[in-house]
């Protein structure tokens, strides 16, 4: 519903409720009612000061009720909200406020943060990291501290760029899907959330210079429509060295020009192979020497990391502004998944799909993917990628 017709159905039951309204008026008997006539012209001498109160009366408890369903809206008043809500409303008025905003919410979606498509269930979030992401420890602690650190901070200065790095099918598109499901109403679906893939969205080079118009001008659409945002950037390593730059600016620090305006909040994640070797090699030594994986930290990945992405020459990613000026925040690397976690993807899909499973089954998936090194045959070459169309070889 547009503001302006809300506002007019909000008026008109505002005045209902107020004491005086044709719902509050008391019974008479028709003797009292010609004795009324008789003296009524003289009180029509301050029929326009009367409806000018009533008018300002009306617009104050439309604002406190405004304010309430739409917080937005009230914010988007400025200093005039700030003043009519100066207005001490009495508690007969409070209790004709709360009864017409309950009954509004009964038909309308009503909001605390004022924009019904953002959820931010960070609750559900951090269940589902524990549970359906497995063998990511790293992952699920940086993803879960950043993103809400980002969201709770009340004004922040930059969009919040997460990289995800790892072999395929570790889970960093899976992650992406589960940070759109839980802060977003409509997960990927939603207004408020973009996906790019690359190979798909801008495939070839010659045409950069339109893609980069159809780049910006999405990112700007998007964000005129939400205030938070979240961009997707699948395959990033093979984005066009102009387009990486001309992200650049969504990604500086911008200087807070209205302290008393909320801050629009825009989240870009890329998604990205570059780095996976490296994060093996870094993982199979640590397992080699002793190390439980749970005690890998992003001290021993970290550096290394980096140092690849940087020197990469597959990738233009390394030597894009976004990685040299400092610009994503945090470079979260995938490990590589073992057996038992391929076990675990088994479940996963057959309960998604409300499967009966056996643990035979589950091995003998699992069985079905190919490991490496040759020597150990540690890790899962695809992941769980795939596992998914598995099952489908011990359906009855």
């Amino acid at each position: 519903m547009s503001r302006g017709p809300r506002r007019s159905l909000g008026l008109c039951l505002l005045l209902l409720l107020l004491p005086g309204a044709p719902g509050h008026e008391r019974t008479v008997n028709p003797r009292e009612r010609t004795e009324e006539l008789g003296s009524a012209w003289p009180s029509f001498q301050g029929l326009k000061e009367r409806l000018k109160a009533a008018g300002a009366l009306s617009k104050r408890y439309w604002t406190l009720f405004s304010c309430q369903v739409w917080p937005k809206d009230c914010e988007e008043h400025g200093a005039a909200a700030e003043k009519l809500l100066g207005w001490n409303i009495s508690l007969l008025g409070q209790q004709y406020l709360a009864v017409l905003t309950r009954w509004y919410c009964r038909f309308q979606t009503c909001c605390d943060s004022g924009d019904c498509r953002i959820s931010n269930n960070f609750t559900g979030l951090e269940s589902d990291l524990n549970v359906l992401l497995h063998g990511q420890h790293l992952a699920q602690e940086l993803v879960l501290r950043a993103v809400r650190g980002y969201v709770e901070t009340p004004r922040p200065d930059k969009a919040l760029a997460l990289s995800f790095h790892g072999w395929s099918g570790t889970g960093k598109n899976f992650v992406a899907r589960l940070l759109a499901e839980n802060l977003y109403r409509d997960g990927l679906r939603s207004d408020c959330v973009r996906v790019f893939i690359t190979m798909f969205h801008f495939p070839h080079s010659k045409y950069v210079d339109l893609y980069k118009e159809e780049l910006f001008s999405q990112i700007r659409e998007t964000q005129q429509r939400c205030h938070q945002t979240l961009f997707i950037f699948d395959e990033a390593e093979k984005l066009h060295p102009e387009l990486l730059e001309a992200l650049g600016p969504h990604l500086e620090h911008q200087a807070l020009k209205n302290h008393r305006a909320e801050t629009p909040r825009s989240i870009f994640l890329f998604l990205s192979n570059l780095g996976g070797s490296i994060i093996n090699e870094v993982v199979l030594n640590l397992l080699r020497s002793g190390h439980s994986r749970e005690d890998i930290t992003m001290e021993h990945l970290e550096p290394h990391l980096q140092e690849e992405i940087a020197e990469s020459t597959d990738s233009g990613f390394g030597h894009s502004r976004l990685v040299k000026e400092h610009l994503i925040d945090f470079f979260i690397p995938f490990l590589p998944l073992e057996y038992r976690h391929v076990r675990l993807c088994a479940r996963d899909a057959f309960l998604s799909q409300e499967l009966l499973y056996t643990e035979e089954a589950l091995e003998e998936i699992a069985k079905m993917m190919v490991y490496v090194p040759k020597e150990e045959q540690l890790f899962s070459s695809q992941g769980c990628k795939s596992v998914s169309q598995r099952i489908n070889y011990f359906l009855p």
